[in-house]
């Protein structure tokens, strides 16, 4: 019975090493790394999403001869991607004769640091020496010289709608025009942070006749950015 018992702890003594054994731990050297990353997209934004809220051009008795100025409209670059800006000037009459009557002269001022009124004022009076033909201007201003004076840092551009070949002046009662478009004018190109400051002015020629009498001339101004990356398209292109 004792050599049985002794058989019998035997076996179980094995079982137990051998449990043991199967359950041990056992260690080797290692090591690791890791990496992480991410990236966060820029933005692409004009006037804080915002429409602009000055006018282009606001009055009444209106006749030929007559200059009439609208507001400073301000286009800022409040993203943080460089843009390329397209201004799109929609004009029409609410009578069936020719719109090329009107002549729209247009300013515009890029800076980062906003010029001072007088600066702006000026460049307002000095708009109405690129029109041909006797000009009358309707607001205060004074005659000025040819020069268009800015302050330091400011770039200016200046012109008549249509007369640098941009298609859309033509005989109709309505047309559209388009201000600085695409890569290959750098002063519409906007970095972060500039602001584009721009004004018209609209003359109704002095050889309009009595069929433009209470007639109602209507613009707006549609401003686009796209980035200034190759291959880049507007919205709806």
């Amino acid at each position: 019975m004792k050599n049985i018992k002794r058989a019998l702890l035997g076996t179980t003594l094995v079982g137990a090493l051998v449990v043991s054994a199967g359950f041990g731990t056992y260690s080797w050297f290692t090591s690791e790394t890791s990496a992480a990353g991410e990236i966060v997209n820029g933005t692409l934004q004009l006037n804080n999403g915002q429409n602009i809220t000055e006018k282009i051009i606001d009055g009444v008795d209106f006749a030929p001869s007559q200059l009439k100025y609208g507001e400073w409209m301000t286009i800022d670059n409040t993203g943080s991607q460089n843009s390329h800006i397209k201004a799109t000037l929609n004009q029409s009459l609410d009578k069936d004769i020719n719109i090329n009557k009107y002549k729209v002269g247009y300013i515009a001022l890029k800076y980062k640091e906003k010029p001072n009124e007088d600066v702006l004022k000026a460049s307002k009076i000095k708009l109405e020496k690129l029109f041909d033909g006797t000009t009358n201007v309707v607001d205060t201003f004074q005659a000025a010289g040819n020069e268009i004076e800015v302050a330091p840092g400011v770039t200016a551009v200046t012109g008549i709608v249509g007369e640098d070949g941009v298609a859309g002046y033509k005989a109709g009662s309505n047309k559209e025009w388009t201000l600085g478009e695409g890569t290959n004018k750098p002063f519409w190109r906007l970095k972060s942070d500039q602001y584009i400051d721009v004004v018209f002015a609209i003359k109704l020629d002095e050889s309009a006749n009595n069929e433009y009498q209470g007639v109602k001339y209507t613009a707006d101004l549609k401003v686009q950015a796209k980035q200034a990356d190759e291959g880049s398209k507007y919205d709806g292109e």
